[in-house]
């Protein structure tokens, strides 16, 4: 009798430990978006600025949650400096001056929040005033490799070419800790063809903590990766204008446990999607030697809010040649398609083998993979419709998906226990 129980008990034990490492989407026991996040930045009251951030820290320095700061025009922390911010701090960007936070090589920023008390990067504006692209946004320079010849890059911001070059031959770089920020209404427009992103990150290390961001109507990208090796964590996008999370210049990236929350009224129509991943941003400055851009995506959110699918908002992924991309156990919902391929990729097993999508409920979705070459590819669908990829497609409403699909109230976009009701493949 005692076997046959503690028979019993290892099966019941392996099924839950299965279902464990089969649970789709972003996961966690509790709701981690309670408390710290928040889907109506437009209408927060925050308190006047009473403290003005300007010029270049060069020496440590230390904001307080009992003051509110004022960031005018661009803010270099340089000479190894250590810029700390206590929890529950709020840190106004100036709009006129296009206020702006720059952390450069050899420096750090530690902006660990809490739960109950994250620290803000938000409009300077009024409430009813706010606008995405009011201020700048948070970028980060750090010592990881990046595949641009000379090992060395500047980004097109207009920043002092003195103390805004990255990249080096350390991938454990630590550049400091983000955890429970939020960053609102950032990503302004520098000229025709470049604005700024909510977070930049530009060689930056996996010695870096990225943990519980929240990143709120940027006006281009949310999170924007030049290089470097990275590791997030627990990552909300929502109502980006571009790209969720944009990867170029050989990035080594995994990224877990995080959410994109797409509107059709805050998109590019240009094409904004999810995932934006490509190994050079510009082929003639790239040394072909090193790393192509390699992301790995775990447990995985991609929401598209629109109704009635009316085309505002396409793909959920979109990849270029000589990129490797693999997301496994998440939940792609709403979108025309979930993945976009470069016309230059081909359907090359050779070029394919580099992009895996395993263990994904595609929900509300009309195709797997696409190429740009054609709106359906036979081949591709064949490759991808293999009972190896582990595919389940189902047609639910979001109410039916998640726990609480309504951003007006809580949102738990923790997936329900739909999975026997979909469709296998």
């Amino acid at each position: 009798m005692k076997k046959k129980l503690f028979v019993v008990i290892i099966i019941l034990l392996s099924n839950i430990a299965l279902n464990a490492q089969q649970i789709k989407g972003i996961t966690g026991e509790t709701n981690w978006l309670t408390g710290w996040t928040n889907f109506k930045p437009a209408t927060t009251d925050y308190n006047d600025a009473n403290q003005i951030l300007t010029g270049t820290i060069d020496r440590d320095l230390k904001l307080t949650r009992d003051n509110t700061y004022r960031l005018i025009g661009t803010v270099y922390v340089i000479n190894k400096a250590v810029l700390t911010i206590e929890p529950g701090t709020v840190i106004r960007g100036d709009k006129e001056s296009c206020g702006t936070l720059v952390i450069t090589k050899g420096s750090k920023i530690i902006a660990e929040g809490t739960p109950s008390n994250p620290i803000v990067f938000t409009s300077n504006n009024n409430i009813s005033e706010r606008r995405p692209g009011d201020w700048g946004g948070i970028v980060i320079l750090g010592e990881a490799p990046i595949n641009k010849i000379g090992g060395v890059g500047f980004l097109d911001f207009n920043f002092d070419p003195a103390v805004s070059y990255y990249g080096g031959q350390d991938p454990t770089n630590n550049s400091g800790i983000l955890k429970y920020v939020r960053i609102e209404y950032s990503g302004r427009k520098i000229n025709a063809l470049k604005e700024l992103n909510g977070l930049s990150m530009a060689g930056v290390g996996r010695g870096t903590k990225f943990e519980y961001i929240q990143i709120s109507f940027s006006n281009d990208d949310s999170f924007e990766s030049y290089g470097g090796d990275v590791v997030f964590n627990n990552l909300i996008s929502y109502r980006a204008t571009d790209d969720d999370f944009d990867y170029t210049q050989g990035v080594q990236c995994t990224i877990s446990n995080s959410i994109a929350i797409r509107n059709p009224y805050s998109s590019d129509i240009s094409g904004s999607r999810c995932f934006e991943i490509d190994s050079y941003d510009k082929i003639e400055n790239a040394d072909v030697n090193k790393k192509l851009t390699k992301i790995t995506a775990n447990n995985i959110t991609l929401v598209n809010t629109e109704d009635n699918n009316q085309g505002l908002v396409r793909e959920a992924v979109y990849i270029k040649e000589k990129s490797y991309f693999n997301i496994n156990n998440s939940i792609i919902d709403g979108f025309s398609s979930c993945v976009l391929l470069e016309n230059k990729i081909g359907v090359l097993p050779a070029n394919l083998a580099k992009i895996n999508i395993q263990g994904l409920q595609i929900n509300r979705c009309n195709g797997v993979v696409q190429s740009e070459n054609a709106t359906v590819n036979p081949e591709l669908s064949n490759w991808y419709n293999s009972d190896t990829f582990s595919l389940e497609f189902s047609k639910f409403n979001n109410a039916e998906l998640f726990m609480q699909s309504d951003v007006k109230k809580s949102p738990d976009f923790r997936a329900k226990n739909t999975s026997t009701l979909a469709s296998v493949k």
